[in-house]
């Protein structure tokens, strides 16, 4: 199944402190499946990758700038966490206004681990059911969501999961995800 996603354009979101494997390993699957992504962020150049939010762990380089992204060019996002990630997203104007923009759009939007604070900060989760690191649970609860702890949580066009520990289950539901047309990504958890 190395084909199911040819022709998907898809955002990722990510500043510096981002979780090394949150974005690579997702990265590795969606690539492989045919897709084409493009790395977002806050300053162009490269981002600084962490390992355990303690440990430098190599760069990336930035493809765009999230202010001169368009939601209408792509087709699925993802936000990988680390906790320095988010934190620096959330305070960006144009960052979570692409967030919240993307997730009005239908279209599909994948988060892990402290990730899902972009959403939270997009006012995108009153209402929807997610996972995320047991550490950010009771800000999205504040926020109005319902937090289940399970491997991934799918929701509409939200798909979230809790730590690098989920990462095969995360890499498998955000490509199957993906695939699925655009507000087509389903309501199972």
């Amino acid at each position: 199944m190395a084909n199911e996603l040819n022709g998907k354009r898809v955002a990722i979101l990510a500043a510096d402190g981002v979780e090394r494997v949150e974005l690579e390993q997702p990265r590795q699957a969606l690539d492989r499946a045919g897709a084409v992504t493009e790395l977002l962020s806050l300053h162009d150049g490269q981002i600084q990758a962490r390992n355990n939010d303690l440990d430098a762990s190599g760069t990336f380089d930035v493809d765009a700038l999230v202010s001169s992204a368009d939601v209408e060019d792509y087709d699925a996002l993802l936000l990988p966490g680390g906790t320095v990630n988010p934190d620096k997203l959330r305070v960006d104007r144009t960052a979570v206004a692409f967030v919240r923009d993307f997730v009005a759009s239908g279209k599909p939007v994948a988060s892990i681990c402290h990730g899902p604070w972009t959403l939270l900060e997009a006012g995108v989760v009153a209402g929807r059911t997610l996972t995320s690191f047991p550490s950010i649970r009771t800000d999205l609860r504040n926020a109005g969501a319902t937090v289940i702890d399970e491997e991934v949580v799918i929701d509409g066009n939200l798909i979230t999961s809790r730590s690098p520990a989920d990462l095969p289950a995360f890499c498998k539901a955000i490509v199957k995800a993906f695939a699925r047309d655009v507000g087509d990504a389903g309501g199972a958890r």
